[in-house]
């Protein structure tokens, strides 16, 4: 397990491991309606236990949720990486934005970067997303990142669905890999506008 928790780094982003002056921005999403769809709103108390669950996962697993940074103001926009708790089926991809910055392929990006280096450091074959069916932000994220549905894994409690991740193989050089790459570029575009429902 890592004592030093890896930092990834993308065009607009730096992925950190959660640290405590970073709590009040995971407090006020996880105490929001935001946090509906992962077991939320959470009174305060429940938000700082999780919080340090986030923290103690990477002791544990050797993995866990980095905290996401904009490259050149450091602020958080929220958190994307693996998550395997206790009972969990299996590792899972998670993630979660703050809701001031969603719809600005923050998600994507981060998402995209950590499951890489899952895969390309510490050889996972696979990974799931486990996601509420009424979470359809979540549900659009997962598919523009080649998930699929799989019916046939189990789920954690009855009430979530399993997205698939693509394998390493069925991602490396593949017109899905270049196209996630491609939307990622667009974001990044300073004249890029986006328009309609926002997708993260």
């Amino acid at each position: 397990m890592p004592k030093n928790i890896p930092v990834i780094e993308t065009t607009r982003l730096i992925l950190r491991g959660p640290e405590p002056e970073d709590y009040p921005n995971f407090k006020s999403t996880f105490t929001s309606y935001r946090a509906r769809f992962m077991g939320g709103p959470l009174n305060p108390y429940e938000s700082w236990m999780l919080y340090a669950a986030e923290i103690g996962h990477w002791r544990i697993r050797g993995f866990g949720m980095w905290m996401i940074h904009d490259r050149d103001t450091d602020e958080t926009y929220g958190m994307a990486g693996g998550w395997k708790p206790a009972m969990w089926p299996e590792a899972e991809i998670a993630w979660v934005i703050w809701p001031e910055v969603a719809g600005r392929g923050i998600a994507l990006e981060a998402t995209h970067a950590a499951r890489n280096y899952f895969y390309r450091q510490l050889g996972w074959k696979t990974a799931v997303s486990y996601i509420d069916p009424k979470n359809l932000d979540s549900i659009r994220l997962a598919e523009r990142l080649g998930a699929r549905k799989d019916p046939a894994a189990p789920t954690v409690d009855g009430h979530d669905v399993v997205y698939r991740h693509p394998s390493p193989e069925e991602l490396d050089g593949t017109q899905l890999a270049h196209g996630i790459e491609m939307e990622i570029g667009h974001y990044a575009d300073p004249m890029f506008k986006p328009k309609g429902w926002a997708l993260d």
